[in-house]
């Protein structure tokens, strides 16, 4: 990331959509699973936004850096622990780096989807209890499609966010409304 922004010069919007969630119950989770979801939701994000964030200062320019995170950052969930946890640290790291960065007109925001039809999520989809049980947290009653998160993602990145940062825009459905 350091080398592109130096070649390429600093980019105003970030969007850090890398996630992968191992469903386990705590007691039986693995170190290597444990460490393997932390460097993909948390480090990597850490590293990737920091790269930005330094370009953009250098450069004095504002900017909006969004990460995907997840109504689990909010909540808890069985066989979730690991995931809820690295969730939470997202949006504990974002609200932190909204203060560091607001005086540079930097924005940073968390958008937190409730469960989106993707390659992830399709096999636990695919059990019908645990899709029922998951239907039965959202208000709306259906999973999420990727086209749902279009309209958010283009708020936080634009203009018409400008006084946003620091917060997490739920689009959940309603999950976490209870």
């Amino acid at each position: 990331m350091t080398q592109l922004i130096s070649e390429q010069g600093p980019f105003q919007i970030l969007v850090n959509n890398a996630g992968t969630n191992r469903p386990a119950p705590c007691v039986d989770y693995t170190e290597l699973d444990y460490d393997e979801v932390m460097a993909l939701n948390v480090k990597s994000v850490y590293f990737t936004t920091r790269a930005v964030a330094r370009g953009l200062t250098a450069a004095c320019l504002d900017g909006s850096i969004i990460n995907i995170s997840s109504q689990m950052g909010h909540v808890g969930g069985p066989g979730r622990t690991v995931y809820c946890a690295s969730k939470h640290a997202l949006e504990g790291f974002t609200k932190a780096l909204a203060w560091e960065l607001g005086a540079g007109g930097i924005r940073v925001n968390t958008l937190c989807p409730t469960f989106i039809e993707t390659p992830m999520t399709e096999p636990m989809l695919e059990d019908e209890t645990f899709k029922e049980r998951v239907l039965s947290q959202i208000a709306l009653g259906r999973v999420g499609q990727v086209e749902d998160l279009m309209g958010a993602i283009v708020y936080l990145a634009s203009d018409a966010s400008r006084l946003v940062t620091g917060s997490a825009l739920m689009v959940d459905g309603g999950w976490t409304a209870v």
